[in-house]
């Protein structure tokens, strides 16, 4: 006779599921079936950790008393439990390596720890050790009235908090062992010799003796029973934040599944310290730019201003620029800086400076202004380039610069109508404020042409082709001159707008002048209604789209009538 054919794994075992419960209910040292994937590690018969030695393993777990086959049959089924948990193991941490923005990362990790522990709830807090932020709370299955319910219970009750706080428990307390009578508040007599606990395990909240009252309450409320919280740790912050996971009803996770959830989060841990570095270094980036960009836009008679702009996620160097210059005039400016990050944000920051300089100096000639802009560019920062494009708008009529002239004067004597017009504007105090167009005099160099959008045209302004600043020994591009009529709107903006859309560079100006043609009647009065719908149309993404690295600009300047 043949012996009997060992069976094969066909496969592993699926990932671990996330019900609502499938941790083992709490049990002071419940045995483990030796045949299943949950053994306990350190008992009789238990396979080691997946990633441990396992040459041994189909000796020590060996019984006299069970046939050599079965006993072969239960190794090949531990191997394959081990297999399967590292298959989830990876799996998990390849999604989380996926995510790109904390908020992404912190609801990745919540998802990833209620599948390994077998809860269906929880919250992780992310507040680092250094106290330079962010400080946030995300829940998984959590709205934000129940994480402020959560919140109301006294911190010295909360598993959590006490993790954050590093208060020690009374008691011993292991890096994979939770502590004895963990969910009771600290003892102040033991918490100087007492070392802080790494989790927290609390199996019976409604059966457990000596919690907070409140905290029995929220649960209660809350309908959960059981809380098992973990701390996030990772150099050089140290202590990033912690997670807690909730259970339906009184459990505990199993030692497989502590070991488990501390693999993924050893590696999660490490991968939200980098997502905060890089965090931070875009607040930094962003609060720089923001700072050197104007805080709000000016006010000038006859003229009426909006702009939307955003940052890509390494930080360029796109700008703008709205000055009131003497008299009532106002200078506008748009450019862009080669390079990205905050070099080139800061090299944003000198040019619109000097800019600004050159502009109260000559800016009724924008020519000159990009002229002596380009020189500094060049003397000063020669690997650096620059597109620009600024405009000059005259004081309105009637201003301190010009005598007012009323509508339909144009040196003539003024007839008997003209009179009665006048003593009209006389009477209302608008003569001559808007009835003459304001003159507006733009030069660029290597930037997008405005567009200009009234009732009877929507249409680009015909500048003369030039290059960027910097790229030429000596850059000189002739001035183009316009006259926006009332109730009409100049937009102003960067290429950023139309790399967005993903189209070619015809299709992205197609694709803006029918954006701006669409604007429907009844806001065209309106320049930020006007910038929105733009923005809408040309990128339904919005401006925070985290897929996009491009800067975008878009000032609106809105002649009154």
């Amino acid at each position: 006779m043949s012996a009997p054919h060992v069976p094969k794994v066909a496969g592993i075992e699926p990932a671990l599921p996330a019900p609502a419960h499938t941790a083992a209910p709490h049990a002071a040292n419940a045995p483990a079936d030796p045949a299943s994937g949950a053994l306990s590690e350190g008992s009789p018969g238990t396979p080691p950790a997946p990633g441990s030695d396992t040459s041994s393993a189909t000796v020590t777990g060996m019984d006299p008393d069970i046939p050599g086959v079965a006993q072969l049959a239960a190794v090949q089924d531990r191997l394959a439990g081990w297999i399967s948990d590292l298959s989830t193991l990876h799996d998990l941490t390849e999604r989380l390596a996926h995510t790109r923005t904390l908020d992404e990362a912190l609801r990745e990790l919540l998802r990833a720890g209620a599948a390994l522990v077998g809860a269906r709830r929880g919250l992780v807090v992310l507040a680092p050790a250094d106290g330079l932020g962010p400080e946030t709370t995300v829940g998984l299955g959590l709205g934000h009235a129940e994480i402020g319910h959560i919140e109301t219970v006294p911190r010295r009750a909360l598993s959590y908090a006490r993790i954050l706080d590093g208060l020690p428990e009374p008691g011993a307390c292991g890096d994979d062992a939770p502590a004895p009578g963990a969910g009771r508040a600290p003892d102040p007599r033991t918490s100087a010799p007492a070392a802080a606990c790494t989790e927290i395990s609390e199996p019976d909240i409604p059966g457990e003796k000596g919690l907070d009252p409140r905290l029995r309450e929220v649960a209660a409320r809350l309908g959960y029973a059981a809380s098992y919280a973990v701390p996030l740790t990772a150099e050089p912050i140290g202590r990033t934040g912690a997670a807690v996971w909730l259970y339906d009803e009184p459990a505990e996770p199993t030692e497989r599944q502590r070991h488990l959830v501390g693999l993924y989060r050893a590696h999660a841990a490490e991968h939200l310290a980098r997502l905060l570095e890089l965090h931070r270094s875009r607040q930094d980036t962003e609060t720089l730019r923001e700072e050197l960009l104007p805080h709000r836009l000016p006010r000038i008679p006859g003229v009426r201003l909006a702009v939307r702009h955003s940052t890509g996620p390494r930080g360029g160097g796109d700008w703008y620029d709205a000055l009131p210059l003497p008299d009532g005039a106002l200078g506008l400016a748009v450019g862009s800086v080669t390079g990205s990050g905050p070099s080139a944000v800061a090299a944003m920051g000198r040019l619109r400076a000097s800019l600004r300089a050159y502009a109260v100096m000559e800016g009724e000639d924008p020519v000159a202004v990009l002229s002596d802009l380009e020189l500094l560019l060049r003397l000063t920062e020669p690997a650096r380039s620059a597109t620009a494009l600024f405009a000059y708008t005259e004081p309105p009529p009637g201003g301190p610069s010009a005598p007012p002239v009323p509508d339909g004067l144009t040196g003539r004597p003024p007839y008997p109508e003209d009179m009665e017009e006048m003593e009209e504007d006389l009477a209302d105090g608008s003569w001559g404020s808007a009835r003459l167009p304001r003159k507006l005099v733009l030069a660029g160099a290597g930037h997008c042409p405005p567009l200009v959008l009234g009732e009877t045209r929507t249409e680009f302004v015909e500048t003369s082709l030039s290059a960027p600043l910097g790229m030429l020994a000596c850059w000189e591009a002739p001035s183009v001159e316009i006259e926006p009529a009332g109730g009409e709107t100049v937009l102003l903006y960067s290429d950023g707008l139309l790399e967005r859309t993903g189209e070619s560079m015809d299709r992205a100006f197609t694709r803006l002048h029918a954006a701006a043609a669409g604007v429907p009647g009844a806001i065209r009065h309106d320049p930020e209604a006007v910038v929105d719908h733009i923005v809408r149309t040309m990128l339904p993404q919005g401006l925070d789209d985290p897929s996009s690295e491009e800067d975008v600009v878009l000032l609106a300047v809105y002649f009154e009538e």
